[in-house]
Order: structure tokens, then C-alpha cells, then sequence
């Protein structure tokens, strides 16, 4: 199987698993409610079941390894008891788990497993060099991590290897490079799915192509304009969110105090340089609204663009963006969606999200959503089963669409060079 015309990859389906033991690496990191520890939506769990319910009825046994939270998330850094009772509920069998990581218990629960057995082991962001501090801070090479804890532990325990985790390819940590050094290694059913999904927006997409960038996490936006825009991906960005606002702010518009404050105060102030560069160079492709909303004597009240300044928080688009870009959209070959259009989650100003997400689960193009916030935001007001495409992935996805080298997918091309030498 191949995932684009310049990748190759071994599928799971490559091998014969019968009585192996299989390193499983999935992605099923879920939202946690900080009050009661409980997960708070299994989108991730319930996508990457296939190849766990395929790699059992081959008859493997299976040590899968996960991770869920992190250091610079550390109310979501628990026990994944949770997450192995899902898997059970969703395989139809019993996923054991075990607290350890690649300890001596671990060890232990994977030499026992029977073929057609699966255990979810610990958490592995209780291993240092699996959180993103220690990828941040230190640049080692997939060979160096062959001396770490993990591999060491558990390589030596398994025949071969498969990783379903696509929406952590942008890490670096052993878990998803380093065991394709020393094992037969495959992409899983998932894996596939997301990247030729995310390969045909960027490679192949029909036209016109119309992305809609919204949110405050602006760098996923900045990260991937540039790129699309140069290689004709994209034919018309649609802005709103914080990136609007900053898009505004760099081409002159006075927003108003609380706005500009709140730009300034976040450091988004960093991204006018570059934001005016893409406007410059790519400026009869970047809509910017025309219209906002806020909030005053707790009603939705909104303003044209041309208004402004506003001392007030400005909190979604307003009507006029709202029907611009759904003419845009509804035209579109290709959609694809990385952020909210508003602060949705307050009543008064989910309108510029529900409309626009209803226009893009109606709208006859390929339609790709992605990232955790816009897929919670496009869930609450539509029907997720008629979009093309809905991505586990966030900064992995980002990553893949701005063009850079991603260390699994790197990892996992050197693997099936090397197998295939052999």
C-alpha cells in the first residue's frame, strides 16, 4: 500500500502475524475533565480500533504502547485504565492494562500473552524522553534512542512492529521512531486513512480550494499558508478567529483596546511581520471578515470592519462574512477547516460556527476538518458522518500540510527501505 506517489511505507497487512508478538503504537491521548479525571470524548480510541480488531484475528499478541497527556498538560496525565476498558468495549474483547510502562511487570504481562491477546501497557509519558520537554530540549537521532529504557525493555520482546498513531508523526521520541531500527515495521489502517486524506488536500485537490482558518492557536494557521498558497493547494483562505484579527491589525485596521490587548498580551503580535508578508504576496487570496461581534448589555451586537475601532472583545464574524464565505465554500472543489470561526461555546456567539459548518457538511466538495477544537466545535452542530474526511490529528497535521519532514513517516520509509533491501 502506498500512501502518495513519493512515499512507501510497508500496511499491516504486509505480514504474517500468527503467534508474533506485535509493539503496538496508537494515539488514543483523549481529553480529560480536570474535575472528575474522566475522559471526556474517545474520538481517538473509537478510530483506532480497526487495526487492533484486525491484528487479533490474525492471531498476534499484541503489547500496545500509548500515551495520554503531558508535561505541559499535566491534568491530563493519568493511568489509561480507561482507555483499555474502551478498547475492550469497541474490540469485543478484553484489553488488559498494566500500570507499567516497560518494567519488569510489563515485561512480564507481554511474554504471557496467548496469541489473540492484547495489553494496553502504562502511559509512556511517564518516560522522560517521551514528553515533549525532552524532544524540545535535545536533538537525538532515532540510532541514540535504541539505548533508552523503552526500547531496550521491550524491542527484545517483540517480532515486529506497527504504528496507528499519525496524530503524534510530528514527535520525536522513541515510541514512534526508534523500534523501526530494529523491527519489521507497518503503518496502520489509520495512519493510511489520514495521510492519503491529508495528501490529496495538499497534492491532489480538486479546485477551487478553499480553506477556512480560524481559532486562537494561530501558529497551526501560520504554520501552513505559506505553503498551500505557493503550491496552488489553496486558492482562497478564508480568516476569522485570532487569525483574522491579526491579518486585520497587519493590513492597518485599529481593532480597538481590548482586541489589540489581548493580541499583544498572547505574543500573536509576532505573527503581523509574517502576516503581512502573505497579504502582500498573496493578498487576492486572503479574505478577511468583514464584520465581528461582541457582546454589550449581554447581547450579540456586530459591526462592520470599516467601523472599528471597538473597545470591546470581539468574538465571532459577523453576518456579512458569514454570507461571503459561504458563497466561497459552496462553490469549492475542496474544503478544509482548522479552527473555529468564534468562541462557540458561548450561545451568543456560535453563529459564524454552526452557519459555516452547515455550509461545509452540505457543501458537494471533498471536506477535510481537522484539529481537536474545530472537530468539538464542527460535532456540535453537525453531522460528522457526511464530512469527506475528519482528522485525529492537530500539530501533526499542520505539520504535514506546511511541508516539513515528519519523524514517523520519516522512520517508517527507512524501515520499508531496509526491508526491502532484505
Amino acid at each position: 500500500m502506498e500512501v502518495s506517489k513519493d512515499m512507501r511505507i510497508h500496511s499491516f497487512v504486509d505480514f504474517d502475524y500468527r503467534g508474533k508478538t506485535v509493539i503496538l503504537r496508537l494515539d488514543i491521548n483523549c481529553p480529560v475533565d480536570a474535575d472528575t479525571g474522566k475522559l471526556r470524548n474517545t474520538n481517538r480510541i473509537d478510530k483506532s480500533v480497526g487495526t487492533l480488531v484486525w491484528l487479533l484475528r490474525q492471531g498476534a499478541k499484541i503489547a500496545i504502547i500509548a500515551h495520554q497527556g503531558d508535561s505541559q498538560d499535566y491534568k491530563g496525565l493519568i493511568p489509561m485504565a480507561q482507555h483499555a476498558q474502551r478498547l475492550s468495549e469497541l474490540a469485543g474483547c478484553t484489553v488488559d492494562y498494566i500500570d507499567d510502562v516497560c518494567g519488569p511487570a510489563a515485561q512480564a504481562a507481554v511474554k504471557s500473552l496467548n496469541p489473540g491477546q492484547a495489553v494496553l501497557l502504562g502511559n509512556l509519558r511517564y518516560l522522560a524522553e517521551e514528553i515533549s520537554a525532552f524532544e524540545f530540549a535535545l536533538k537525538v537521532s532515532p540510532g541514540e534512542y535504541l539505548n533508552c529504557y523503552l526500547v531496550r525493555s521491550l524491542a527484545p520482546l517483540a517480532d515486529a512492529y506497527v504504528n496507528d498513531a499519525f496524530s503524534a508523526a510530528h514527535r520525536n521520541s522513541p515510541s514512534q521512531v526508534a523500534f523501526q531500527e530494529l523491527l519489521p515495521a507497518a503503518a496502520g489502517e489509520l495512519l493510511f486513512s489520514e495521510v492519503d486524506a491529508l495528501s490529496h488536500v495538499l497534492e491532489t485537490p480538486a479546485q477551487p480550494a478553499v480553506y477556512l482558518l480560524g481559532g486562537n492557536r494561530i501558529s497551526d494557521a501560520y504554520g501552513m499558508m505559506g505553503e498551500v498558497l505557493s503550491r496552488s493547494a489553496a486558492q482562497t483562505i478564508l480568516t476569522c478567529g485570532v487569525t483574522g484579527l491579526v491579518m486585520m491589525q497587519a493590513k492597518g485596521v485599529r481593532l480597538g483596546a481590548n482586541a489589540e490587548k489581548y493580541i499583544l498580551d498572547r505574543g500573536y503580535d509576532s505573527f503581523l511581520p509574517q502576516s503581512l508578508e502573505l497579504l502582500e504576496k498573496y493578498g487576492d487570496y486572503i479574505h478577511l471578515p468583514l464584520d465581528v461581534a461582541y457582546e454589550k448589555d449581554g447581547a450579540r451586537h456586530e459591526i462592520a470592519v470599516g467601523d472599528l475601532p471597538l473597545d470591546a472583545d470581539l468574538l465571532d464574524i459577523g453576518e456579512q462574512t458569514i454570507a461571503a464565505y459561504e458563497e466561497k465554500i459552496v462553490k469549492a472543489g475542496t474544503v478544509f477547516v482548522n479552527g473555529p470561526p468564534g468562541v462557540y461555546e458561548n450561545p451568543l456567539f456560535e453563529r459564524g460556527s454552526r452557519a459555516l459548518f452547515t455550509a461545509i457538511q452540505n457543501a458537494p466538495g471533498y471536506t477535510v476538518i481537522g484539529g481537536g477544537d474545530s472537530v468539538s466545535c464542527a460535532a456540535s452542530f453537525i453531522d460528522m458522518s457526511k464530512i469527506g474526511h475528519v482528522c485525529t490529528a492537530g500539530g501533526a497535521m499542520v505539520q504535514y500540510l506546511s511541508g516539513k519532514t515528519m519523524p514517523l513517516l520519516a522512520a517508517m520509509e527507512k524501515a520499508y527501505a531496509k526491508n526491502s533491501k532484505g
